[in-house]
């Protein structure tokens, strides 16, 4: 039996812990609600096919779409292949090398720097250094660095879900650990790590700071039509927006927020649902 000092104690950290995770849900929807009732309005065909414009009513976001998905693009394309071979280098081969160790310890080490060092980091590697100059590759790459302990970290955590007995079942039956790796464990970790992969690049895709660094627009009224043209992102459009005085601004603001928004849903979506569909399928 409990003593009524323990009840006690157990009630009051299950209140501090629902009070600490409501409030702030509670605080947050109601600020999403304010700007889906402020930019719902301004939601047409037109504002997302259009072009920025000094006059809100004929301003879209279309610049900003394009040059998000050219990021997204060059983010996976860079990311994803360097995090789960990392990934799969430091769970499966380098457990106990001092490499492996190293490699571990910075990457817990870039999981935690601000997002704008990152901008730092791409100005003067990929904008000076390399000579993309403030390209939408050379913020494709910075992405890409900004992301990549998200994918190693999160590939990781899949991989350490296989069971063991699959690994030596594979071996006992012949396979090198390779034919391994490649044949059994990844198949099995596959949920996770796009699940994963998805998560980050929904970060990059919310991401301002790195951008504004390496120099990208916030103001573009053409479309990028190549890896070294200038771009802007649908991020850094919003942030345009809201920094002009007038109100109706302010409403375009809250209909790209919306936008924003509803991509990352989406893409959360699209994470679950696979997640739920390979599970399934094993």
């Amino acid at each position: 039996m409990k003593k009524n000092h323990e009840i006690w104690y157990e009630r009051g950290f299950l209140l501090l812990c629902g009070f600490s995770v409501l409030l702030p849900l509670a605080i947050l929807f109601y600020f999403v609600a304010q700007v889906v009732m402020d930019g719902f309005g301004r939601l047409s065909l037109q504002f997302l096919l259009g072009f920025p414009s000094r006059f809100a009513e004929q301003a879209g976001v279309l610049p900003g779409l394009v040059g998000s998905f050219y990021l997204l693009l060059i983010t996976g394309l860079i990311a994803l292949p360097i995090g789960v071979g990392a990934a799969v280098y430091l769970e499966e081969y380098g457990k106990r090398s001092r490499l492996a160790t190293l490699i571990e310890v910075n990457i817990s080490n870039l999981a935690g720097v601000p997002s704008v060092i990152y901008g730092l980091l791409g100005l003067a590697v990929f904008v000076r250094a390399l000579g993309m100059g403030r390209s939408i590759l050379a913020g494709g790459c910075t992405l890409a660095f900004l992301v990549l302990p998200i994918v190693v970290i999160s590939t990781r955590e899949a991989l350490r879900t296989v069971p063991q007995g699959f690994r030596e079942a594979s071996a006992a039956l012949g396979a090198t650990k390779w034919q391994t790796i490649r044949g059994v464990v990844l198949p099995e970790a596959m949920p996770g790590i796009l699940t994963g992969a998805i998560l980050a690049l929904s970060r990059a895709l919310g991401e301002t700071a790195p951008l504004v660094v390496v120099g990208a627009l916030t103001y573009v009224t053409f479309l990028p039509n190549s890896l070294n043209s200038p771009f802007t992102a649908l991020p850094l459009q919003i942030y345009n927006w809201v920094s002009r005085p007038q109100a109706a601004f302010a409403a375009n603001a809250a209909a790209g927020i919306v936008v924003l928004l509803i991509l990352m849903l989406a893409m959360n979506m699209i994470a679950v649902i696979l997640r739920g569909r390979m599970q399934n399928r094993r």
